[in-house]
């Protein structure tokens, strides 16, 4: 996650803001996504909720919030049957087996017995509906948990318990160390004296790291025992953004305002603080943890888009049928309309004695006849549309995601965290990717910052040979041996030149500047120093009587790198209140009164605060990006430095800022200045002002610190260093060899941003770099269309025409290694472009060109180029760029980031990828997939990204081959019984058939199949490109698989037909015949597509025509069913069983046949990767 150059982790405040703005339109494109600029949450002070302090009626007197009862449940008792069925009913699919199974009630259609053709509906909704509904009861379960919980609120002068549930707004609520917060407060009181509390929001954000909130002093000497408390509070509407808040409070004739860090939110934990006390402001549902809780809306799997196409065209099969069948039975009724009481399949009248002798019997005329057909032959051949496959693919993607979590090699052991699937719905889309867009910071990058350049007065220190703290002790001993250590939890090197500069006499500009710069350091930030002491003496430590260790909290590890380099340097950072902070100098404690701090936004980019020192001089120090920087630079400095030239110092500072960006390290720019009484009235008045104003807080806030961020003398610049994970060049290469083509979004320097991607084999020498920085729309429309005409990019009116020209531009021609090498075999491939384009461009120029009309130059330019690179972009931004490429291509997407400002994207690509990094772990939770390092995106994609796709595409065409070559067969029959649709199969064969039969054995190979082992995938990162070359899952292959069913259908009807059409059997039997056979068939024809073997494999396949027969066996051995003991008859017969194998020989063989033509002429990069594989495992066997 990168802050645009800054240290502070305030950005985040906006991605909140991302996620309700793209969960309100996910799929529409809105221009606001892609702009830089940020709208505030405007509110005046008419529909500001208006909180009276210990007085829950009167703030409640309209009856117009809630309560603090909260409810995650879906359902309740009343509703759950009706809800649950109308959410299950939103799936077509259900709708269709609804529409046949009441059809199949109405006595002229009654093809099946009622209750059998009910049976699969039934089914899925009741296995689905016991899954939600223990789900649900375990969300009711942990509801009433916690809304039974109970904590202190001031009732009658004195805390009293009261349940969670029974808490409202307006109440004063007490919260001791290591409770749970219950609703949203603001402090009013703390046990530290300054104010401070420190709360863990990690059940909240998933952050572990300690935050601090403080309460307004004017507040936190009330007295709450006696009961007379009171104050107004004026608050913004409930909302969703967890990291903001505005408000003001007026308490006694008093007036300020209330922020972000006044709020403690629900769900947080108290920490390291004894008590506070605080007024809730909302509560239950209308908490910002509960407005957060809705869920993302799942993404869908592009598979599952291409199978709902092939649905239709089975849906345009089953009409053509049932078209046949009636018109048919039209025609032949129409021919023997006058014998249709002396042929077999139909009558008119009644036979039998009775009452109804002579009647009609269930004839209504040719038309309704025919009518009354289709829709029968839409009951006998409802299985068409395959029910069961929506169920089994549920089951296959929960068992695939079950050994993705548990793959020890997606294991980071350094955060102790394993792999996680958070979305079951896309996971054979890993197989697919084209793009991957990838934060730096944190997700390339380990987001561990160390301190190692400083460029101090136009002095460059961090490059001579450096020692470490402990040394840089000795080396001094004689200096400091007097004064106070403090030991850190982290160790920074440090310089010794730059040290013997902090420890001259306080004279010369370069040591006043110095002194200034750490200072700076120290003082400008959020860190938060926890304090522990502790004694050491050792032999060469006597001289140090007391060490005290210093644990700092911070919410950026820019900002800890910062102060920990500042703490090595001298300068430590040993207490901070909301008033006031203390900085150990070189043992000398120096206290600094916090007159006001403007906090990192990513319009300023930059973070200023303003103190007063002990001699009443105020500065104002300030630190951020050198773009914004160095333009509010003062033009002359002579006042302060008198030695050296302004622009001397300005110009070495900026050779050194680019000296540290080539080094990929992150740059931050240290100036300050003093101000004077005017200005610090001026200062103090707008910014009283705007704090505690309720519309438009931020942008006059921005104003306010306009007026002090101005006019600053220069002290120097920054270089800190945040190395590469461990293996991301090699997993990046991996991905660029399977023809993905990664693209990197950060808000770092452009220089940084290059040096990262040459470090890491992103960037290569030997690419043509075509850098697109512009300030104007027109500038960046000619540097587009200058890059375009200098490397022959052509436009196109509509990309999406020319995407499968573009499909396989990375793939070359290779071969595999001589152990596994094949002779005369050649790896599939395409073409290689002659120049290899890498794309850098700044968030500055994508204000304009994704703003207006220039989308379709970079889009022309950037799918040109092997490698993009996007500097100093805004969380939105980065959305803009996924939208860019999944709006204009059919190319599957995929996001990978760890930070909030990472969410916008991972939401918006097809696939979002987390890190479980250093900075919390919104992105983790806004994500599809969640992991440690980037280095496991390898692992992922080509190992387990291939095989789901490889399973889920086969198993959608078994399945529909399945289902088919059953109803071809029925159809068959019905041809030849005068379109009846009459059945020669028992109706409880007919619904068990894909439900029980046929549906075990494709489960367990759509989980445990492998064409390839793990490492044969990893050698050979280009097998990936089967999937983009959609070679498991295409129409082509669809229409191959209808033909071959279409001919097994045959074989299967027409086979045991003529060879029993000269015996006695009855057609019962010979439905027996054709049940087995269809069980046998298409178990056989998924064992010969089977890869991988193991012993669940054959139990699970072998095992299911096992279980067809004990079924057949037991359906037999009613006797009240038609098919009485005709198992028992056919079993007896040599016949019966040399059918069954020559059937299954007969079906099978021209598929076999193919298969070996097709693989021995056109065989595919998989085919000639096993037989390697094959042929080394034959050449281990031999060797042994």
């Amino acid at each position: 996650m990168e802050l645009q150059g800054n240290p502070s982790n305030f950005e985040v405040s906006r991605a909140s803001l991302v996620q309700e703005t793209q969960n309100k339109a996910h799929h529409v494109r809105h221009k606001s996504h892609k702009s830089m600029q940020f709208e505030d949450n405007l509110f005046s002070e008419d529909n500001a909720r208006l909180i009276y302090v210990n007085n829950p009626r009167r703030t409640n007197d309209k009856f117009e919030f809630t309560g603090n009862e909260i409810r995650t449940s879906k359902y309740t008792f009343i509703n759950f049957l009706p809800k649950n069925l109308f959410i299950q009913f939103h799936r077509v699919a259900y709708l269709y087996f609804l529409a046949i199974a009441v059809l199949n009630q109405l006595p002229p259609l009654a093809v099946f017995g009622r209750t059998a053709s009910l049976f699969p509906l039934l089914f899925v909704l009741c296995v689905t509906a016991i899954k939600d509904g223990y789900e649900d009861w375990r969300r009711h379960r942990s509801d009433r948990k916690e809304n039974n919980r109970e904590a202190q609120v001031l009732q009658g002068g004195h805390f009293l318990m009261k349940k969670w549930r029974k808490i409202r707004a307006g109440e004063v609520v007490k919260i001791n160390a290591n409770e749970t917060i219950p609703c949203d407060m603001v402090l009013l009181a703390t046990s530290d004296p300054s104010g401070i509390a420190y709360i863990q929001t990690m059940n909240l954000d998933g952050e572990t790291n300690l935050k601090t909130r403080y309460a307004r002093q004017e507040t936190a000497s009330m007295a709450f025992d006696g009961g007379n408390v009171s104050g107004l509070i004026r608050c913004e509407q409930p909302n969703r953004n967890i990291y903001d808040f505005t408000a003001n409070m007026e308490f006694s004739s008093r007036r300020f305002p209330l922020s972000q860090s006044n709020l403690i939110l629900r769900g947080c934990q108290l920490k390291n603080t004894e008590w506070v006390i605080g007024v809730v402001v909302y509560a239950g549902q209308e908490t910002k943890a509960m407005l957060n809780s809705t869920a993302c809306s799942s993404k869908r799997s592009r598979l599952e888009t291409y199978m709902n196409r092939e649905t239709l065209w089975l849906s345009v099969f089953l009409f053509v049928m049932c078209a046949v069948v009636a018109l048919g039975m039209g025609l032949w009724l129409e021919r023997h309309k006058d014998r249709l009481d002396t042929l077999p399949y139909y009558r008119r009248r009644y036979f039998n004695d009775g009452l109804k002798k002579g009647k009609t019997y269930r004839y209504y005329g040719i038309a309704m006849e025919i009518f009354f057909s289709f829709l029968s032959s839409v009951i006998v051949f409802q299985i068409m549309i395959p029910i069961s496959l929506y169920i089994t693919m549920e089951l296959v993607r929960l068992g695939q995601s079950y050994f993705m979590i548990e793959d020890k090699q997606m294991y980071d052991s350094s955060s102790d965290s394993r792999f996680q699937c958070r979305s079951l719905n896309i996971n054979e889309d890993l197989g697919q990717i084209r793009y991957v867009f990838s934060d730096k910071t944190g997700t390339l990058t380990e987001n561990k910052m160390e301190f190692r350049r400083a460029a101090v007065y136009g002095k460059n220190y961090g490059s001579t040979s450096s020692i470490t703290d402990h040394s840089m002790l000795e080396a001094n001993s004689a200096v400091v041996s007097h004064r106070k250590r403090w030991k850190l939890t982290s160790e920074t090197t440090v310089d010794p030149d730059l040290v013997d500069l902090l420890h001259k006499d306080l004279v010369g500009d370069e040591r006043i500047a110095a002194h200034e710069f750490f200072l700076t350091l120290a003082a400008c930030n959020t860190v938060i120093p926890i304090l522990a002491r502790s004694s050491l003496s050792n032999a060469t430590m006597d001289w140090i009587n007391e060490v005290g260790t210093i644990h700092y909290q911070g919410e950026s590890p820019d900002e800890l790198a910062l102060v920990t380099a500042a703490s090595a340097y001298g300068y430590t950072l040993v207490e901070r209140t909301s008033g006031h902070i203390v900085i150990d100098v070189n043992g000398e404690k120096l206290r600094l009164d916090v007159l006001g701090l403007h906090e990192f936004d990513s319009v300023r980019k930059r973070m200023s605060v303003v103190i007063r020192f002990p001699d009443q001089t105020v500065k104002v120090l300030v630190k951020g990006a050198d773009s914004s920087m160095f333009n509010i630079l003062a033009n002359d400095n002579e006042m302060l430095f008198h030695k050296n030239s302004v622009i001397d110092v300005r110009r070495a500072t900026q050779n050194h800022l680019t000296e540290y960006s080539s080094q990929g390290l992150r740059t931050l720019v240290v100036a300050s200045r003093n101000l004077t009484d005017a200005e610090l009235e001026d200062w103090q008045c707008s910014y009283e002002e705007a704090s505690t104003s309720l519309t438009d807080r931020s942008t006059k806030l921005r104003h306010c610190a306009g007026l002090v961020e101005c006019s600053l003398n220069l002290l120097g610049a920054t270089g800190i260093e945040d190395k590469l994970q461990e293996g991301v060049p090699e997993a990046i290469e991996s991905l660029r060899q399977a023809g993905i083509k990664v693209w990197v979004l950060t808000g770092d320097k452009q220089e940084t941003a290059i040096s990262i991607g040459l470090s890491c084999k992103l960037l290569t020498t030997d690419m043509q770099q075509i850098v697109i920085n512009g300030t104007t729309e027109d500038e960046c429309r000619n540097l587009l269309a200058d890059a375009k005409a200098k490397f022959g990019v052509k436009s196109t009116d509509c990309r999406l025409k020319n995407v499968k020209d573009k499909r396989n531009v990375e793939h070359d021609h290779f071969q595999i290694s001589d152990d596994m090498r094949i002779p005369g075999s050649q790896w599939h491939a395409g073409k290689v472009s002659s120049v290899s384009l890498a794309l850098i461009i700044d968030g500055n120029s994508l204000v304009y060109i994704l703003e207006k009309d220039l989308e379709p130059e970079l889009f022309d330019l950037a799918t040109s180029c092997k490698v993009v690179i996007c500097c100093r972009v805004a969380p939105l931004q980065k959305a803009g760029i996924v939208d860019l490429i999944k709006s204009r291509t059919e190319d599957m997407t995929l996001a990978i980031g760890d930070g909030a400002n990472d969410v916008s994207m991972i939401q918006m690509a097809d696939v979002g990828v987390g890190i479980c990094g250093q900075e919390g772990r919104q992105a983790v939770m806004a994500s599809d997939f969640a992991m440690g390092q980037f280095r496991f995106l390898k692992r992922l994609l080509l190992v387990h990204g291939h095989w789901n796709y490889q399973r889920i595409g086969y198993l959608i065409l078994y399945n529909f081959y399945r289902n088919a070559v059953f109803v071809l067969m029925l159809f068959w029959y019905i041809l030849c019984t005068a379109f009846s649709t009459t059945s020669a199969l028992t109706d409880w064969s007919s619904m068990f058939y894909s439900v029980i039969y046929t549906s075990i054995p494709t489960v367990f190979v759509g989980v445990l199949d492998k064409d390839l082992s793990h490492k044969t995938l990893l050698q050979f990162p280009k097998l990936y490109g089967a999937g983009h070359r959609q070679e498991s899952y295409n129409m082509q292959l669809f229409w191959i698989t209808m033909i071959d069913t279409l001919w097994q259908s045959l074989v299967l009807f027409y086979v045991p037909l003529f060879i029993y059409m000269e015996s006695s059997i009855d057609i019962w039997s010979l439905g027996s015949l054709w049940t087995i056979a269809v069980v046998v068939l298409v178990n056989v024809h998924l064992a010969m597509d089977i890869q991988r073997w193991v012993l669940i494999t054959h139990v699970a396949t072998w095992g299911s025509i096992v279980i067809t027969y004990f079924c057949m066996v037991v359906l037999d051995s009613i006797p009240v069913f038609p098919n009485y003991w005709t198992i028992y008859h056919l079993a007896k017969s040599a016949t019966y069983w040399l059918t069954i194998l020559f059937i299954i020989v007969l079906a099978l063989l021209p598929r076999f046949l193919f298969k070996v033509v097709h693989q021995y002429i056109w065989p595919s990069d998989i085919q000639i990767a096993r037989e390697a594989e094959i042929l080394k495992q034959l050449n281990c066997l031999r060797t042994k």
